[in-house]
């Protein structure tokens, strides 16, 4: 897709598929979408597929399967113990990732349970490049802390950093030597920093990191629930990868990581997950977690026709046409906003196109979450769903108080092979004329909080009427149409 060149017009990505099954999506008038979102809750967690036009929440379980994941379905062993299948799956990830023992889980925050159960203990700390609300959730019931540790670039919204997910290598080897390395349980990477962007890490970083915990006898454990993407950024931004294959990126990261887990929902476009390593005795500290959590150690909590759909997956992400349309989309699409002048985070990152509600509807407090209210808005004059990245996901501290997130985003997922260049068009547009009727739009409150992961199914209401106000400008500009 990178390579072809457009001789007339400017250059569009080029999506390297067909589509050969299709799915109906039906755009609701404005009117239901209004009712919609207040049965919500005004989260948009909670909306029914039924009302959505375009699902942007996510890219985690939402992937496109290929033509080749579906025919693999069919070849499964259903087994309980044993299983075929099992065995194609792990000689995949000894293939791809070098790891000689692998745990299949349901998805990627059974395997973090399982990682936290294992190795985090009361007063220990976690150094992360940047948190993920589950990630760090699971360190925390099990008596940890987690310690970002960024760089100043992390949290710029508009930079020209190229791996604005990279970690600072001073600032963790200072919080090494200050807390003594037997209370860090273990060194946790990110690919493709989720609550910052989607931004990715590079391979340098990740060397300079396997420096420090080899020097202090430190595990590190990576994330690779987002590696699509990062390895697209890395053969196209790191200079001394540009020759490398994506499969060579691969296992060079995958060396240098003492455990690897992952999300299949993202990583692989099927539902599950998994852990691998090369180290027998971590390997025999999770194993019998994963009975008692997940299922037996050959299906983990997954269907076992996931698992060959996973198997395909993790090949076809080898593929360099596969892992660049989610970021050339998204790139396209944060190009055009800058044009109109949208504030979004750059450089475009992976994941999706992340909207700065800080900067967009800059007249609401971060107490009213501004992102949230934004999520709300854009549904309600778009019926594309997107998702609130800001502080509606944190939660209040000991006393109640609101724990202020660093960004206020709205993110607007790209799920792989799913939507086409018209449908990015469309978000687009709709995100244009709300930008230009922004003062519209004001906060929120909420009227059922959950004290953990509130913004998976709290539920919020408007601090004012500005709901209807937005609907009736919709209807002003807009006329009958949807």
């Amino acid at each position: 897709m990178s390579h072809v060149k457009f001789y007339y017009g400017d250059s569009v990505p080029l999506e390297m598929h067909k589509a050969r099954i299709v799915q109906k999506i039906n755009l609701q008038p404005i009117e239901r979408r209004l009712v919609a979102i207040e049965e919500a809750g005004y989260n948009t967690f909670l909306l029914k597929n039924s009302d959505i036009f375009m699902d942007m929440l996510t890219d985690s379980g939402v992937n496109a399967m290929s033509d080749r994941q579906q025919a693999a379905m069919l070849e499964a062993d259903d087994s309980y113990a044993g299983s075929g299948t099992f065995t194609k799956l792990h000689n995949k990830i000894k293939e791809i990732f070098g790891k000689e023992y692998f745990l299949p889980a349901h998805q990627g925050r059974a395997c973090e349970n399982i990682i936290s159960k294992s190795f985090v203990k009361k007063g220990t700390i976690v150094p992360m490049n940047y948190h993920f609300t589950t990630s760090k959730a699971h360190v925390v019931l099990n008596g940890g802390v987690v310690e970002e540790i960024f760089t100043e670039e992390a949290l710029k919204i508009k930079s020209d950093q190229p791996f604005k997910g990279n970690m600072d290598i001073p600032k963790l080897r200072e919080l090494i030597q200050k807390q003594g390395q037997e209370k860090i349980a273990f060194i946790r990477l990110e690919a493709g920093t989720n609550l910052i962007g989607g931004q990715p890490h590079s391979l340098e970083n990740m060397e300079e990191i396997r420096k420090v915990c080899d020097e202090f006898g430190i595990m590190l454990v990576y994330d690779a629930s987002l590696l699509a993407d990062n390895l697209y950024f890395i053969k196209n931004r790191e200079e001394k990868c540009k020759n490398m294959s994506i499969n060579q990126i691969t296992r060079k990261l995958a060396d240098l990581a003492d455990i690897i887990y992952f999300s299949a929902r993202k990583l692989g476009c099927a539902r599950g997950g998994g852990i691998c390593t090369n180290s027998k005795e971590a390997y025999l500290k999770m194993r019998e977690l994963v009975t008692l959590y997940e299922g037996f150690l050959t299906y983990g909590g997954m269907s076992v026709r996931e698992m060959e759909a996973i198997v395909i997956g993790l090949e076809e992400t080898m593929d360099e046409n596969m892992v660049n349309q989610g970021p050339q989309f998204i790139e396209f699409m944060v190009n055009e906003l800058q044009k109109k002048g949208v504030p979004v985070v750059t450089p475009a990152g992976g994941l999706g196109c992340h909207i700065n509600a800080m900067e967009f509807v800059d007249h609401i407090p971060q107490e009213q979450y501004p992102a949230g209210a934004l999520a709300a808005a854009y549904y309600l004059v778009s019926g594309v769903r997107g998702m609130e990245r800001g502080t509606m996901s944190e939660q209040r501290d000991e006393d109640g108080n609101e724990t202020l997130s660093h960004m206020e985003l709205l993110r607007l997922a790209m799920p792989r092979r799913v939507y086409s260049l018209s449908h990015v068009k469309y978000a687009i547009d709709r995100i244009v004329w709300l930008y230009e009727n922004r003062h519209l739009i004001e906060g929120l409150k909420f009227v059922e909080e959950p004290s953990v992961l509130r913004f998976f199914f709290g539920k919020l209401i408007t601090t004012s009427n500005w709901q209807n106000k937005l609907v009736e400008k919709f209807r002003q500009d807009f006329g009958d149409s949807l």
